[in-house]
């Protein structure tokens, strides 16, 4: 049989048994639901579900506040990355130019004291002239006494030393002479040249000894006093 609404045909029989079964199915449904509201309100609630109904427009709101959100955020954390990275660069800048200028004003070694004016040394003293040895015999007299003689400027030779040696003494330096008028008068001669203790005193030279017996001192003292008078022993050739 047609539908008598414009648009629509007659359904078939098949189609009318489907309908009619949808129809019972729907309302069993609504006897289920019926009977029990109070129990599915009470899962409801214990299980805290909350029915959220969002449309396209409000989700998408929030899901650009949320990002806008996250991008200030991150912006604020490359600020301050940024920031710190400035602060770091600076004081490592400040560290360089303090170790700079520490590098360049290093203290100064202070100069070296001047060292101590010194007074000028004392000359060396020379050393003392080291003493000539002789013979201790009538050879080694004479050479000694004619060095002393030399030294003195006084006039001899050992020729004319040595011949008035043999003639008034024949060498021996404790010879005296007791027999003539010298020793008549109480000052006998002596020694190697016969002098006499007066004589031997006024013509002493220095730096021999002031015994008339020592052979040095007798024989320069002798020929002392012979340059006085002879102009040298050389020139004597008796007693004098």
């Amino acid at each position: 049989m047609r539908s008598t609404v414009s648009g629509y045909s007659a359904l078939s029989k098949a189609h009318k048994f489907s309908a009619a079964g949808l129809v019972t199915a729907a309302g069993a449904a609504a006897l289920t639901f019926a009977l029990v509201p109070q129990a599915q309100a009470a899962d409801a609630h214990s299980v805290g579900v909350k029915t959220v109904s969002l449309s396209a427009q409000e989700f998408g709101v929030t899901q650009d506040a949320e990002l806008a959100k996250a991008a200030d955020a991150a912006a604020g954390q490359a600020q301050v990355k940024a920031a710190a990275a400035v602060k770091a660069e600076a004081k490592a800048k400040a560290d360089a130019e303090r170790a700079s200028r520490s590098e360049a004003r290093k203290p100064m070694k202070p100069a070296a004291k001047p060292a101590a004016k010194q007074a000028p040394a004392k000359p060396a003293a020379k050393p003392a002239p080291v003493k000539k040895a002789y013979a201790d015999n009538l050879d080694g007299w004479i050479n000694e006494s004619l060095d002393i003689l030399r030294a003195k400027g006084i006039p001899a030779s050992y020729d004319g030393i040595k011949r008035n040696i043999m003639r008034e003494s024949t060498g021996n330096p404790q010879a005296i002479n007791d027999w003539d008028v010298n020793a008549v008068n109480g000052v006998p001669s002596k020694g190697l040249l016969q002098i006499i203790d007066p004589t031997f005193k006024a013509y002493h030279v220095e730096g021999t000894s002031w015994n008339i017996y020592d052979p040095v001192a007798n024989i320069t003292a002798s020929c002392n006093y012979a340059a006085d008078k002879y102009g040298s022993m050389d020139n004597v050739n008796s007693a004098y």
